[in-house]
């Protein structure tokens, strides 16, 4: 077996010396000399609370790389705290991407195991991945146990927007809102509901980038230690089998997560992110393919937002293995994962062990909950909504538009008493998309003005060009693209207007006429708000960022440029 590694440390010459004595600090003078060098890129951060625990993770990857036969190196990488981070965690995903890329390429490793969990951690670990296409595999860190608040379970995001919105609404006080902080967050682990980040380490699985069954086991159990340890081994086979991340994340792979996704209900962050990985695989993946793979697909899982449960009741229902076998018509049976076997052998006698978390596949939560894709004259490269979480009577609505200029106009007049505004309204917030803002903040799900609140609404339609929580619900139309600031129609729009949605129609219109249309210009409030960054990543970003219906990558990082270092450093 010829080991890349090798090209660092075989021979006898001065380079050579140089690498292997600075390396040597008590390893044994074989760990040269055929044995595998196994990176462990570690997105451990105390300012990513939910990635917190993942040296203790590591440790097990390292005992299983070392009982395998292979050398564990750990690699600390750039993490990206969702809940810390301003002004978006969204805006470093493609820093830390080509980061980790840059890393992985530069060093003298054979392989490596990607160590994440909160929402951009496991995407920007892929997309480096899928760029260097060294042999790969995922540890997600797994989701927290289920916090309770007066008797209650609480998830951790869904309930954080629900409960906030009963203060605005007067059904809550805010004692009792600040009283719940100290329950929501249980242990350690990302989010429990079936947010980004549990979301993103399920479609890791579904990817065939994770031993198959340890995606969804939460935090702290015991068994997330022991896949950590057989992950560990299985890296050292995955250099001696050349099986690399191109190899395995096919088309049919990218099937297969559009199914699950739409099954599980997951997260519509995901659309954007999978787009990214397979725009650095190469794989001709489109906005267009999560609707026609996904949208007949059955919602089965009954988590928030969608439902009702937690991720901790969805791995004691069977997990996501359960889940597939209800849909295995639906998956390609030639997409394959790191062991190299099928996906579809791995979910072979999957059982559900409970029917109110994971519906069987003749008694689904919903029928056809699949992400929805919009066009029409105010998304001519589209726009996304999550049914799932929709109120279906807003699925077909009408009504004219409440235009906000950017996030600090929202938040200045939401609940301005002048405001003109009615539970049939449709709020429009523009400016937020992946260069406006910049980073595509989570946005989208707007809250509604308080004294409709207090008039007992819980919902209403709502537009932008940014993104929403994964923990989040409503009918949102986001990730609308080109977006305002992108010379996007939605710049034009002006309160008052009347949009049309047709989900079932997957349509997203304004009605305005033709000339009237031609004749507008952006609103200079927007222009106004527009980011303008004079340096640094944000210059960088905002200049060759793309948009939200391609994956939001940046237009020089599509793509691989695999392993290959052409020059010495001596």
């Amino acid at each position: 077996m010829s080991l890349r590694s090798s090209q660092w440390y075989g021979g006898d010459d001065r380079n050579s010396y140089i690498h292997r004595a600075w390396m040597r600090r008590g390893l044994p003078a074989d760990a040269f000399n055929g044995r595998p060098h196994i990176a462990i890129a570690n997105t451990a951060s105390d300012l990513t609370p939910c990635n917190a625990h993942l040296t203790e993770v590591a440790r097990s990857v390292s005992d299983g790389i070392y009982e395998a036969g292979g050398i564990p190196l750990n690699l600390p990488v750039v993490s990206l705290g969702e809940t810390q981070v301003r002004p978006t965690a969204m805006l470093w995903r493609n820093l830390a991407a080509m980061a980790t890329e840059e890393m992985l390429r530069a060093n003298p490793i054979d392989a490596v195991v990607l160590l994440g969990g909160c929402d951009k951690t496991i995407p920007s670990l892929l997309m480096a991945a899928s760029s260097v296409d060294l042999p790969a595999v995922v540890v997600p860190g797994g989701p927290m146990l289920t916090g309770t608040f007066r008797g209650q379970p609480l998830g951790c995001g869904t309930d954080v927007w629900r409960l906030s919105e009963e203060v605005r609404g007067g059904t809550m006080s805010n004692e009792d809102f600040i009283t719940s902080e100290s329950s929501m967050i249980r242990s350690r682990g990302h989010c429990n509901t079936m947010g980004t980040a549990s979301t993103m380490g399920l479609m890791a699985e579904a990817l065939g980038m994770v031993l198959p069954g340890i995606a969804g086991t939460p935090a702290p159990d015991s068994r997330l230690l022991e896949g950590a340890h057989a992950t560990g081994r299985l890296a050292v086979g995955l250099v001696e089998a050349d099986r690399r991340p191109s190899t395995v994340m096919t088309r049919a792979s990218f099937h297969n997560a559009i199914v699950a996704l739409a099954a599980i209900g997951g997260s519509t962050n995901a659309v954007v992110h999978l787009l990214a990985i397979a725009g650095r695989l190469g794989v001709d993946l489109s906005l267009d393919d999560f609707d026609r793979i996904g949208s007949d697909v059955p919602l089965l899982v009954n988590l928030q937002p969608a439902g009702t449960g937690l991720m901790e009741d969805f791995f004691r229902a069977g997990g996501l293995h359960a889940t597939l076998a209800q849909v295995r018509d639906l998956l390609d049976p030639t997409a394959i994962t790191v062991t190299g076997r099928p996906l579809v052998e791995a979910i072979t006698g999957a059982q559900v062990w409970d029917r109110e978390v994971i519906r069987l596949r003749n008694e689904p939560l919903i029928e056809g909950a699949g992400i929805a894709v919009l066009r029409g004259n105010l998304a001519p490269d589209g726009a996304i909504i999550k049914p799932a979480a929709a109120s279906a009577d807003l699925l077909q609505h009408r009504g004219h538009a409440v235009v906000f200029d950017s996030i600090e106009d929202f938040h200045a007049r939401i609940d301005d008493p002048d405001l003109e505004v009615d539970a049939s309204s449709v709020l429009v917030l523009r400016g937020c998309g992946p260069r406006g803002y910049p980073g595509m903040p989570e946005v989208a799900n707007m809250p509604l003005p308080a004294r409709l609140l207090e008039q007992g609404v819980r919902d209403m339609v709502r537009i932008c060009d940014g993104r929403m929580s994964g923990t989040a619900y409503g009918t949102v139309i986001l990730h609308v693209a080109p977006e305002a600031a992108a010379g996007g129609p939605l710049a034009l729009v002006r309160t008052g207007d009347v949009i049309v949605l047709d989900v079932p129609g997957r349509r997203l219109d304004v009605e305005v006429p033709a000339d009237e249309w031609a004749a507008r210009t952006p609103a200079p409030q927007m222009l106004a708000a527009i980011a303008h960054p004079t340096r640094g990543w944000e210059q960088l970003y905002v200049r060759h960022v793309q948009q939200a219906n391609t994956g939001a990558d940046l237009d020089f990082l599509v793509g691989s440029s695999g392993s290959e270092v052409s020059r010495e450093s001596h």
